[in-house]
């Protein structure tokens, strides 16, 4: 089949989201609830970078500084 295919129906965006939970397969829910929420196509979705979406970057969450006293822990 060749062609514009039909748009997802909400029981079938319900059922994909569902399946995805009880796999636990958080990156691709993730990828799936963003295609979904922004209407993009799936080569678009997976182009995004972090840093496309990630207001500084992902590396600021993940630098190992505490906010109680300020030293960053070895990780």
């Amino acid at each position: 089949m060749s062609g514009t295919k039909p748009p997802l129906r909400p029981k079938h965006v319900w059922s994909i989201r569902t399946k995805l939970q009880i796999e636990g397969g958080s990156r691709d829910l993730a990828m799936f609830n963003l295609a979904i929420d922004s209407k993009l196509r799936g080569f678009d979705v997976v182009a995004i970078k972090v840093e496309d979406i990630a207001a500084s970057g992902y590396g600021g969450a993940c630098n190992g500084a505490t906010e109680e006293d300020g030293t960053a822990s070895q990780i």
